[in-house]
């Protein structure tokens, strides 16, 4: 059991640091979240998102101030609702929802570093019998982090503490999971998707998936989508979702990768992108397990399962003529790759596929004009930026 007021008197704040300097203004800033001020409460949320775990980078800070935040959920301060301070974020929820979303935002960024730091224990490994230059470089490197943690050192050992406190924030999300409110069990549940990829929680993999698997007759669609995204997440198949009543439901379950093989799963992946406007809106809040747009992880899923361009272009034209220029690299530029995998050799005429893609995105004012970030894509494609010069290619097919 996590002891709130021994993380706030046991920690020396001052010696931390955070995104904006030394972390000093943390216990008081971590305390105003038992305020019961909504105000108040939602400056601190503010502080642990753009402070404490700015744009996703763990610093020393966080691991403490994640332990802080577990301690107190389970304390009746946090049911009051209240929203962000930070202007991009204006959903109400309770207070522990948003602690919950928070620190599986924490475990999601900790997992990163899983793969990172095996790495770099195998490169020691290899260090240690590389001889005379490996030993100076080590000599080099030594003592290159500043005083205060700042730097990759810093970093690295920000990541192992946050990721040495897994098994205290899988217990204390954990009774979170059945709660009567939605938004905290929905927060619940997205935590413990991240927490569930870290290695030495692995032992509790099964009974989650056991306890995902119960809402395949329970719950709400988009509680049974979460779940499904979960378990798709893990590695395993969520085969059950894939018979569930709701289309939302079946596509959540149908990206998950252990599904590839079954051809049940491609196809509720072709249904859901036959309107991607529509499958985009199914989810009143974005999913946590989702990574943007619902039809984002869709098109991954039909790249994954598919090899000629020939075979998706129903799809590959329903999301081209509702894209638009923000989005190229998660929706229509992997289309486009797909379409010419060498790239296009001026005088070759296009296929019918291809012409029918480019006059899409010609016509598609959305995709024209505001950015320039489309550009890179035609250029690896060997096309021209230039919807007058694509229309007059489309014409040589």
């Amino acid at each position: 059991m996590i002891d709130a007021r021994s993380v706030i008197e046991k920690t020396n704040w001052a010696s931390l640091h955070h995104a904006y300097g030394d972390a000093s203004d943390a216990p008081e800033a971590l305390l105003a979240l038992l305020s019961e001020n909504a105000e108040n409460c939602g400056a601190a949320l503010a502080y642990l998102d753009a402070a404490v775990l700015h744009q996703g980078t763990l610093c020393p800070a966080t691991a403490p101030a994640a332990l802080f935040v577990a301690a107190i959920l389970d304390d009746p301060r946090t049911l009051i609702p209240c929203e962000s301070a930070l202007p991009w974020d204006d959903r109400e929820r309770p207070l522990r929802a948003a602690l919950l979303e928070w620190l599986g935002s924490v475990a999601e960024s900790a997992s990163y570093w899983d793969d990172e730091l095996d790495d770099d224990e195998d490169d020691e490994f290899e260090d240690e019998d590389g001889g005379e230059d490996a030993g100076e470089i080590a000599d080099e490197d030594e003592g290159a982090d500043d005083e205060d943690g700042e730097g990759e050192d810093g970093e690295i050992r920000a990541a192992e503490a946050c990721q040495a406190i897994r098994r205290d924030l899988y217990v204390a999300v954990l009774p979170f999971l059945d709660d009567p409110d939605d938004a905290v069990r929905r927060a619940a549940f997205g935590a413990m998707g991240h927490l569930m990829l870290a290695p030495e929680l692995t032992e509790f993999r099964g009974e989650q998936a056991r306890r995902m698997q119960s809402l395949a007759h329970l719950g709400t669609a988009e509680e049974r989508a979460a779940a499904a995204l979960t378990m798709g997440n893990w590695g395993l198949a969520p085969q059950a979702f894939l018979a569930d009543p709701d289309p939302s439901v079946r596509a959540a379950a149908a990206l998950a990768p252990a599904l590839d093989p079954d051809p049940r799963a491609l196809a509720e992946v072709r249904r859901a992108l036959a309107d991607p406007v529509a499958a985009d809106g199914w989810f009143a809040e974005p999913l946590p397990q989702l990574d943007g747009m619902l039809r984002f992880a869709l098109i991954k899923a039909l790249l994954r399962r598919t090899r000629e361009f020939e075979e998706i272009v129903p799809e590959a034209l329903a999301v081209a003529r509702m894209t638009n220029a923000y989005t190229v690299a998660s929706d229509w530029g992997p289309l486009l790759e797909r379409a010419f995998p060498a790239g296009h050799t001026s005088g070759r005429p296009l296929s019918t596929a291809q012409s029918r893609f480019l006059l899409a995105i010609a016509d598609n004012d959305e995709c024209w004009g505001s950015v320039a970030n489309p550009m890179i894509w035609f250029s690896r494609a060997g096309l021209p930026y230039d919807r007058e010069s694509l229309r007059s290619l489309a014409a040589t097919t």
